[in-house]
């Protein structure tokens, strides 16, 4: 344990910081589970709603440095590339 005062409010704001940056992962991995899973239904309306709303959770992500941007624009290409995927093989 940190016997100086600073390192004590150093520990206390890196513990408050994790848990927050853990929270606001643990949701964005929920976002992007949510649109897998409407791509993999039939609904494809849901699965555009989806992909809008964790392209925009992905982005807040990579601006606050929670992940990064190369890894959001990885994800946001991954996922319309199986959205385009998904709709062309229910329209045919």
């Amino acid at each position: 344990m940190p016997t100086l005062r600073n390192a004590k409010k150093a520990l206390r704001q890196s513990r408050k910081r994790r848990l927050h940056n853990r929270s606001q992962r643990s949701n964005l991995r929920s976002t992007l589970k949510n649109f897998h899973t409407a791509a993999d239904g039939d609904d494809t309306s849901a699965a555009e709603e989806a992909l809008r709303l964790a392209t925009k959770r992905l982005d807040q992500a990579a601006a606050k440095g929670l992940i990064h941007k190369n890894k959001a624009a990885r994800a946001k290409s991954r996922m319309a590339a199986k959205l385009k995927k998904a709709s062309a093989s229910s329209d045919a």
